[in-house]
């Protein structure tokens, strides 16, 4: 594992020795030390060869670096959610994409086969929002993605994703929906929509796992890997 940090930020790349010349690396943006979690999960799944680059966000950060756009709290002591997900992601590509793939060539001499970009929760929200915003991955994991988040199916149908984009995972536990909270219970109607929508033109799978939303975090991002990777 190689690790560095940049604006406070720390990052880990996983790799596993393998002999192709050229491999896919997913970007995970990860709440905390989640990152190795889903790298021995998906080395548990037996998941085709891969390197991931995990980008720690700490839990200060979560609320507003993933989400797309400002929306109040969901519960009356939780701060709002200030939309800083286009800043953020001009880091990835700028900072942290470079980066990773430079020490990718010269310490793995790989190349990129392409990028993908996975998260959990709003992580997931972020992951599905950045193939709208640029054309840099081709493959996204949204696990439990926070598809319930204000507006966001209406700009999923007025907007395009990027062309590059050719499969895309959804998957949701098959409790999330049971919330009594107004805006929650709508995730699961949510993700089956934008699922049937993109659906359409990309290769997408919805799958629905057991338990609440913080059931097996990081085995439900690492099926999500696996499927994409296939």
């Amino acid at each position: 594992m190689y690790r560095f940090e940049i604006d406070n930020k720390i990052t880990d790349i996983f790799y596993k020795e393998a002999g192709e010349s050229k491999l896919p690396v997913i970007i995970l943006n990860a709440f905390g030390d989640e990152g190795i979690k889903v790298w021995e999960e998906c080395q548990r799944l037996n998941t085709k060869d891969f390197i991931l680059v995990s980008v720690s966000i700490s839990e200060t950060d979560w609320n507003d670096n993933m989400t797309p756009w400002e929306a109040p709290p969901l519960y009356k002591n939780d701060g709002k959610h200030l939309g800083y997900a286009d800043k953020y992601l001009r880091f990835l590509e700028k900072e942290i994409i470079p980066v990773s793939r430079d020490y990718i060539k010269t310490n793995f001499h790989k190349k990129i086969e392409y990028l993908g970009i996975a998260g959990y929760s709003l992580g997931g929200l972020f992951a599905l929002y950045a193939g709208y915003k640029t054309d840099i991955f081709k493959r996204i994991v949204s696990a439990s993605g926070s598809l319930w988040y204000p507006n966001l199916a209406e700009y999923i149908k007025e907007n395009k994703i990027s062309k590059n984009i050719d499969k895309i995972y959804f998957s949701l536990g098959n409790k999330e929906a049971m919330s009594k909270h107004r805006i929650l219970k709508t995730v699961k109607e949510k993700t089956i929509s934008a699922y049937e929508h993109l659906n359409k033109n990309i290769n997408a799978i919805f799958e629905e796992n057991e338990g609440n939303h913080f059931k097996n975090t990081a085995l439900r991002t690492a099926k999500g890997i696996k499927w994409i990777l296939e």
